[in-house]
């Protein structure tokens, strides 16, 4: 990891040196050899990264390259500071400035070129005793020692017994159904999932199985490395194949080349239906390598792999492919196998009853993983007493690191890391900076990786589309867990397993990478990281002091004043006050000129001072206010902001403003823009935003809310609207459905609100392609609202305050995608949807303060509304009370005795 700080060193030096040319004399000529220096150590440390079990002396080798990084950067952080403090004044001032502080310039500038030659001395130095004692390159290849450890597990799985298997037999009899039924020809099939997520042990379950074993002519089970030859892999192949049918194997095998091992493999498997499994497969070009030496005659033979990354899973094989992800054992079963091994010597295998709430803590920190609860219970067998108990919960981060026991976890689980490129292991372990079990939003923290310098710059490609890409690599790799995902299927929030936070926590403290404080007795680490998440209290920020910051984040912070100083912070990339009291920004804000994302979001900020415009940076500007509160017209509000805001050149996202005549004439100028909200829209606004919206190429959000429920919202004149679109809401009076409409083919979710439409808007986008939530709040003021064909895609719909609506139709065919339906605040629709029996994919029906009709029609013993409504799974009923909102499931109903089986309980 060492070499993490290096690269980012090499490139915030690149990046000066090629932006910051013309400021940099006195000092240029030390960065250059710097520059040169740590690239020659950076591939003696990315050998050092790949290899696991260092000697001490290289061990130490590594610790000096990295600790001679950091003063690298604060000498450029400090040098940089001062050069912005002349950037940021007049042309007059920066005249008398050089002519004044003249010497003072002098001085700064040999002070930082002393340094820098310092270290440079100090890096040869370095290099002259890693010569002395022979540390100059490390031997080895990609983390033998791990890699090792896990084959041998996993072809261990082919001997073990059955005692430790839990949770698995639904999984068991749907891979044999794959294998042994369904398509004549050769299938693949996948299982996908974490490191120690019971992958191998589910195919080799069943592959010992005696159905396998006679459905099959032959079979083999092929352990992948991370790095393999080819011809080993086909040898490996023959050996196994020959040995399951008994064959004898050819001595001269070693020495046989490509051409007639494949030869050999072909010839024999041919007339044959076999099964293989490639047991932890790291490339998708392993595939590629063995296709052809597995022959396809209509014999319904059978590959089946297990990987850790998604992409590899769903690869395109050219044959029918099975893809099944492994999910976490439930607690149930997980305290079943826990305690099968923790107490292994009682006969109940049963937890005393004064550990319980210990050994619940311990295995939810598993997280459902086997592996890491068979170690975990092997470890707590040896500890009798409550306080050993204790103690070794508390200290979980630092057993994971030391203790043998749990040595196969930490390996297995690291072999993922150890895989990832640079740029995702400094972006995964910066993760670990987030609290335990936190759901991190992913623009949030791709606009954190931004921030900190991890996101490259690639031509043809922003920002943004790189850090999103790296995020979804460590999702396919499993290293992010995705809890939560938005309508088109991309993941909204995400989340680290616990014991990869552990791990990732105890590499950024070693590595000073970045180090958390939760109130309790900090560590060593945490005054040398470069990067502190302090969870506790805000008044522990008194306690760490001198950090360079290029991120505040004090999102839901007890604070109500932020101080002039924090403009000061020259090196400052991303500002977070989000829902925090502070009411004003301070005039010094236009001074963090490195600023990228300003996000107050819900804070009591109203007003952008005028300096925001100096911020020729920013990428990111999140102000708006949310209210939550569809009753009304408005449920967000902007901020106001100076017209000259539309000169912010590198701006993607605007959210949001407030509308005035002077900043929408300029608004036209933005074409860069992907996101944009505007508050109290007028109508006589029409015709610039009308031409602004439509030159936005780029845009993928755009929401328009008028001032009050009598303002109409002009925005007919929009002849071509942005072809990327894909989220629109309009929160206004429309005088009819606006014709654009019916080409936002790449819209995915739409929200009228207050539209009080008297012409149906349906016809005009149900045959919108992509679209897959829909929400008419107070949006039509007719009585009957039809679905009559299209929304082939739809999977939420949303409908609210639909005042005059008395009925809804719901054709066979239409919606057959539909997942979610929720009906709020309704007062004359008086029975369910007609047509509702044909949504056979609705998952939930949601019903809130509906007339007491509708739901007696569901009640009434006798009401035709049962039968139609069967299939749902969860029909949720929430009512107004004595004790405010209270809900009921109507899903599980006794018809019998005409009343809910579940009782009724406040919300």
């Amino acid at each position: 990891m060492a070499w993490v700080a290096v690269d980012l060193m090499i490139g915030k030096i690149v990046s000066i040196l090629e932006n910051e040319a013309a400021l940099m004399g006195g000092v240029y000529d030390e960065l250059d050899e710097l520059k040169c220096e740590l690239k020659s150590m950076r591939s003696f440390l990315e050998d050092a990264d790949r290899r696991r079990g260092l000697t001490e002396g290289e061990k130490s080798w590594v610790e000096d390259v990295r600790d001679v990084c950091y003063p690298v950067e604060d000498i450029i952080e400090e040098f940089m500071y001062h050069i912005s403090k002349q950037q940021r004044a007049s042309k007059f001032t920066k005249i008398l400035y050089s002519t004044i502080h003249l010497p003072e310039n002098m001085w700064v500038r040999h002070r930082v070129a002393s340094k820098l030659q310092k270290i440079n001395r100090k890096i040869k130095l370095i290099a002259k005793r890693s010569r002395r004692y022979g540390v100059d390159r490390i031997e080895g290849g990609s983390s033998h020692d791990s890699q090792r450890r896990s084959q041998n597990h996993s072809e261990s799985l082919l001997f073990a017994k059955d005692e430790h298997l839990v949770g698995i037999e639904d999984d068991e009899c749907l891979l044999l159904d794959w294998l042994t039924s369904g398509e004549s020809q050769r299938t693949v099939i996948s299982l996908v999932g974490m490191g120690g997520s019971g992958k191998s042990t589910l195919a080799a379950k069943v592959y010992k199985s005696q159905i396998v074993k006679q459905h099959f002519d032959c079979c083999a089970w092929i352990t992948v490395s991370q790095t393999y030859a080819i011809e080993d892999v086909l040898r490996r192949i023959i050996e196994e194949f020959y040995s399951s049918t008994k064959k004898q194997i050819p001595a001269d095998l070693i020495s046989i080349g490509y051409k007639k091992l494949l030869q050999m493999l072909v010839d024999y498997l041919a007339p044959k239906r076999y099964v293989v499994v490639f047991d932890d497969v790291w490339s998708s070009n392993l595939w590629d390598d063995i296709n052809i030496s597995l022959p396809d005659e209509g014999l319904r033979s059978r590959v089946m792999l297990t990987t850790r990354n998604e992409d590899i899973a769903t690869t395109f094989f050219g044959v029918v492919n099975h893809v099944h992800h492994i999910k976490p054992l439930h607690l149930s079963d997980a305290l079943n196998l826990f305690c099968t091994k923790a107490f292994s010597r009682d006969p109940n295998r049963s937890c005393p009853r004064e550990l319980q709430n210990i050994a619940v803590d311990l295995v939810k920190k598993c997280g459902g993983l086997p592996l890491a609860i068979l170690a975990l219970g092997g470890v707590m067998s040896s500890k009798t007493s409550v306080p050993e108990w204790i103690d070794f919960s508390r200290s979980l981060n630092h057993e994971l690191s030391s203790n043998p026991g749990l040595e196969a976890v930490k390996s297995i689980l690291f072999l993922g890391f150890s895989d990832l490129p640079l740029q995702l292991k400094r972006c995964f372990l910066y993760c670990c900076i987030f609290p335990e079990d936190h759901r991190i939003q992913r623009k949030r923290l791709m606009r954190l990786w931004m921030a900190e310098g991890f996101v490259e710059q690639v031509r043809g490609k922003t920002p943004e589309r790189l850090a999103e890409d790296y995020l979804m690599e460590l999702v396919h790799r499993s290293m992010l867990q995705v809890v939560l995902r938005n309508q088109s299927g991309r993941p909204k929030e995400c989340k680290m397993h616990d014991l990869m936070r552990e791990l990732a926590l105890s590499t950024s403290e070693k590595e000073q990478f970045c180090a958390t404080y939760d109130g309790r007795e900090a560590s060593e680490g945490i005054s040398r990281s470069r990067r502190l998440s302090i969870q506790g209290s805000s008044k522990d920020l008194k306690s760490f002091k001198g950090i360079l910051l290029r991120v505040l984040d004090l999102e839901n912070v007890a604070v109500e004043k932020l101080p002039d100083e924090v403009g000061d912070l020259f090196n400052l990339r991303y500002l977070n006050l989000r829902g925090t009291k502070v009411k004003k920004l301070p005039n010094s804000i236009g001074r963090l000129r490195n600023l990228q994302t300003l996000d107050v979001r819900d804070s009591k900020i109203e007003v952008l001072p005028a300096g925001i415009i100096k911020l020729q940076k920013l990428r990111h500007m999140l102000v708006y206010r949310y209210t939550y509160n569809f009753d009304s017209l408005c449920s967000v509000y902007g901020a106001q902001a100076p017209s000259s805001i539309c000169k912010l050149n590198n701006l993607q996202v605007l959210d949001s403003v407030e509308a005035e005549p002077k900043l929408l004439k300029q608004l036209r100028n933005m074409t860069q823009l992907t996101c944009i909200v505007i508050t109290k829209v007028r109508k006589a606004d029409e015709k610039q935003l009308c031409i602004a919206i439509q030159s936005m190429d780029l845009l993928h959000k755009l929401m328009l809310m008028v001032t009050d429920e009598e303002e109409c919202l002009g925005i007919n004149a929009i002849s071509s609207p942005p072809p990327c679109l894909r989220k629109l809401a309009l929160a206004g009076k429309l005088d009819k459905v606006p014709c654009w409409f019916y080409s936002l083919h790449s819209l995915t979710k739409m929200h009228l609100h207050w539209s009080k439409l008297n012409e149906d808007p349906l016809p005009h986008i149900q045959a919108l392609a992509n679209l897959r939530q829909l929400v008419l709040s107070n949006a039509y003021a007719g009585k009957q609202l039809i679905f009559s064909t299209g929304f082939r895609r739809l999977t939420r719909l949303h409908l609210y305050n639909l005042a005059r609506v008395t009925e809804i139709i719901i054709e066979e065919g239409v919606m057959p995608s539909l997942e979610r339906l929720y009906l709020i605040n309704w007062t004359e629709l008086k029975m369910l949807p007609r047509g509702i029996q044909y949504l056979l994919n609705l998952e939930m029906l949601y019903l809130e303060r509906v007339p007491p009709e509708l739901i007696e029609s569901i009640r009434g013993k006798d009401s035709v509304d049962q039968s139609r409504i069967r299939h749902i799974p969860e029909i949720s009923h929430y009512y107004e009370s004595s004790n405010g909102l209270s809900h009921e499931n109507l899903s599980i109903f006794d018809f019998e005795k005409g009343r809910p089986i579940s009782s009724q309980a406040p919300f």
